[in-house]
C-alpha cells in the first residue's frame, strides 16, 4: 500500500512534509476498469453494450468514451449561453453537462459508486484491458498499452493469438481466449475477475465513546466472562480478515492485547470519527463496524450480517427494531462508502445513520432484533444482565 512518505529508512533519508495517507487502489476512473482495444469504436461499442445487457442485472457497470464527430447532435444550448453545468432531470435517467477541463482527480468521484467501468482503449487508458485481436486494427505497435491483459477476443476469422502478441502476453502468462462473439462467455468471465476482487472484511470494535449515561467505560463492562469490547471483537474475528478495537486518542492501553487498537484520526466526531479513521486506515477494505454496548448480539445475528453482505452498495446494514431506520452501528461498510461519508462531512452531517438513509444501502431485518438493543445506562445494563443469565 502506497503512502506519500519516504520508504527509505535511512538516517539522512528526506523528510516528507506531507502526512504518509494509506491512498487507495484506483485506476484511471475506477478501482474495477477493463479497456477494451484492438479493433475499431464501433465494434468496441457493441461489444460494451452486449456485456451492459449481461451484467447490468447484477453490477453497476460505467462505460467511458470520446465523441470526435458530434454524435449526440448539436452542442448543449445552455453551455452555448455560457452555463458551465447542466442538470437534466429525464425522469428515467439524469443527465449532467459540464463545460470545461476535468482531471483524474475530478473525474473519479463520478465512478466511485460503479462496479465496473468499461473503457473504449482506443481513447483512453485504463488499469487492465480486454484485448480483440482484430486485422482492422492491429497492436504491433502499440503493445506499451498492453499492462495487465485479463481477456483475449478473437474476432471472427481469426484463428490464433499472433506470435507477436503471444510473445509479450506470456511474460505475464497468456489470459484466457474466448471469441469476440461469446458474449455471455466474456461476461461471465468478467464476472468471475469482479469477485475475486471483492475487498476483504475487516473489524472494528467501536469502543472510544465517553459512556457519560453509563458513567463508567461500556467497553470494559463484563456480561460474557471477559471485557464486551474483547468479547466483540471476538465475534468479529470469525468473519474478518482484521479485527481492531477503536478508540480515543489516549485511551490505548499497553500493548500486548489480542486486538490492536485504532486511535481516532477524525476526532470530535462520535461513532463517524471511528468508522472514517478505520477507512482511512484501510481504504481498500470493507469495515465490518460493531459498537461496544450490544451485549445480546449473538452469533447468528453476525453470521446474517455476513452472509448477505453486497459490495456492490455504500454499505450494508440491519433496520432497527421497529423496522424504520438503518442501524448504522451495525454495519458493513464498503471502500465506496469512504468518499461518501466524508462528503455528507463536508455538507455539516456527522451523523453515520443520516449517510446511511440518503445513499444506496443493503438494509435488512435482523434474524433477531433483541440482539440490536442498545446498552447505555445502569438500568438497562441490570436488565441486559438478567436477561443473560436467564
Amino acid at each position: 500500500m502506497t503512502t506519500a512518505s519516504s520508504n527509505n529508512p535511512g538516517a539522512n533519508a528526506p523528510k516528507s512534509k506531507h502526512a504518509a495517507l494509506a491512498r487507495p487502489s484506483l485506476g484511471e476512473f475506477g478501482r474495477f476498469e477493463l479497456a477494451v482495444l484492438g479493433t475499431p469504436c464501433d465494434g468496441i461499442k457493441r461489444l460494451a453494450t452486449a456485456l451492459m445487457a449481461q451484467l447490468g442485472p447484477q453490477l453497476r457497470v460505467a462505460y467511458v468514451d470520446a465523441d470526435h464527430k458530434g454524435e449526440e447532435g448539436p452542442a448543449n444550448p445552455f453551455l452555448q449561453a455560457g452555463a458551465t453545468l447542466h442538470y437534466n432531470d429525464k425522469i428515467a435517467a439524469k443527465r449532467l453537462d459540464y463545460h470545461g477541463d476535468l482531471n483524474a482527480y475530478q473525474v473519479r468521484p463520478f465512478f466511485a459508486g460503479q462496479d465496473l467501468v468499461l473503457v473504449n482503449g482506443n481513447h483512453f487508458a485504463a488499469r487492465s484491458q480486454v484485448v480483440v485481436v482484430d486485422p482492422a486494427k492491429p497492436l504491433e505497435k502499440k503493445l506499451d498499452k498492453l499492462t495487465d491483459v485479463r481477456l483475449v477476443l478473437l474476432a471472427e476469422g481469426v484463428p490464433e493469438v499472433p506470435a507477436y502478441l503471444a510473445a509479450h502476453l506470456a511474460r505475464a502468462g497468456i489470459p484466457p481466449v474466448l471469441p469476440l462473439t461469446d458474449t455471455e462467455g466474456v461476461a461471465k468471465h468478467i464476472l468471475a475477475l469482479w469477485k475475486a476482487q471483492v475487498p476483504p472484511l475487516h473489524g472494528l470494535v467501536l469502543a472510544g465513546g465517553l459512556s457519560t449515561r453509563m458513567g463508567r467505560d461500556k467497553g470494559l463492562l463484563d456480561y460474557h466472562g471477559a471485557a464486551q469490547r474483547e468479547y466483540a471483537a471476538g465475534l468479529l474475528a470469525r468473519y474478518c480478515r482484521e479485527v481492531y478495537l477503536s478508540c480515543r486518542p489516549g485511551q490505548e492501553p499497553e500493548p500486548g492485547g489480542r486486538f490492536p487498537f485504532l486511535p481516532d484520526t477524525f476526532t470530535g466526531l462520535g461513532p463517524k470519527g471511528g468508522i472514517l479513521s478505520a477507512l482511512r486506515h484501510g481504504p481498500d477494505a470493507a469495515w465490518l463496524v460493531l459498537a461496544c454496548d450490544l451485549p445480546l448480539l449473538d452469533d447468528e445475528t453476525l453470521h446474517f450480517l455476513a452472509a448477505h453482505r453486497d459490495p456492490t452498495r455504500v454499505a450494508t446494514a440491519f433496520l432497527d427494531p421497529e423496522g424504520q431506520f438503518p442501524e448504522p452501528l451495525i454495519a458493513i461498510y464498503e471502500p465506496r462508502s469512504y468518499p461518501v461519508l466524508l462528503q455528507m462531512l463536508a455538507q455539516g452531517y456527522s451523523c453515520p445513520r443520516k449517510t446511511l438513509i440518503n445513499h444506496d444501502v443493503a438494509l435488512l431485518r435482523a434474524p433477531n432484533p433483541k440482539a440490536l438493543t442498545n446498552v447505555n445506562d445502569p438500568a438497562a445494563y441490570e436488565k441486559a444482565v438478567r436477561e443473560l443469565g436467564s
